[in-house]
């Protein structure tokens, strides 16, 4: 999904790279109503989490292989806002420490991989949240979901960018089709480690996990012994 330099034209990714850029300062004033003295330590975990996982791939078809995104993730542990953020410092750092993405697609990778991973992710998981009881296992239900549907649309929005601005000698057709069929599969792939990590915080912090925020009483209720007696 990293796109390299020189695969889309210079006003394309310039347009994308003003999208991105007020994609992230919206990000930015919108963190702050999701950040507070507990939750700002896990998006440090959550970005460095992302970043190393990034780094490992698995095979999804002969010859091919994926890696996690991100987006779905992130929103549902740390919220939408701060999720769109901590995406995108990771993107930024691969493509300026590690070669990982080009420097000048790095607007059309922020836009691709940060912000329309966290919006489909985090849309599809409140629908889900909203339709299903208020439990624990709605919440993993929607992330899974989220995380899934997250990758193809990520897909389908770069081929749409290269209809308009791509400079290589291929057919929109097959990059659409190559495209989404990789990336559904890596999909699954997002959808399952997306899904036992939320499973996994939510077993041990539940309070710390944005999505589940809607739960009430005992499914949150973390306390010390001290607090416990005082109650």
């Amino acid at each position: 999904m990293h796109v390299p330099d020189g695969y889309l034209d210079g006003p394309t990714s310039l347009a994308c790279a003003a999208v991105a850029a007020a994609g992230v300062a919206v990000s930015l004033r919108g963190s702050r109503r999701e950040l507070d003295e507990r939750s700002a330590p896990l998006a440090g975990l959550v970005a460095a989490f992302i970043f190393a996982v990034q780094m490992l791939n698995f095979p999804v078809a002969a010859g091919t292989s994926g890696h996690l995104l991100g987006g779905t993730l992130a929103a549902v542990l740390i919220g939408p806002w701060t999720g769109v953020l901590c995406v995108s410092v990771v993107l930024i750092v691969q493509a300026l420490f590690f070669a990982d993405g080009g420097v000048s697609a790095l607007g059309v990778n922020v836009v691709n991989m940060s912000l329309v991973t966290v919006v489909v992710g985090w849309g599809v998981f409140a629908l889900v949240r909203a339709v299903l009881p208020r439990t624990r296992g709605s919440v993993v239900v929607g992330s899974v979901l989220g995380a899934a549907l997250s990758v193809p649309a990520a897909a389908v929005v770069f081929t749409g960018l290269y209809a308009v601005g791509g400079t290589a000698d291929i057919s929109t057709g097959t990059v659409l089709a190559q495209m989404v069929g990789l990336h559904v599969l890596i999909g699954l792939g997002e959808a399952l480690i997306t899904g036992l990590t939320v499973s996994s915080v939510l077993a041990t912090r539940p309070d710390l996990v944005h999505g589940a925020r809607h739960l009430a009483g005992r499914t949150l209720d973390i306390r010390t012994p001290e607090t416990a007696l005082a109650a």
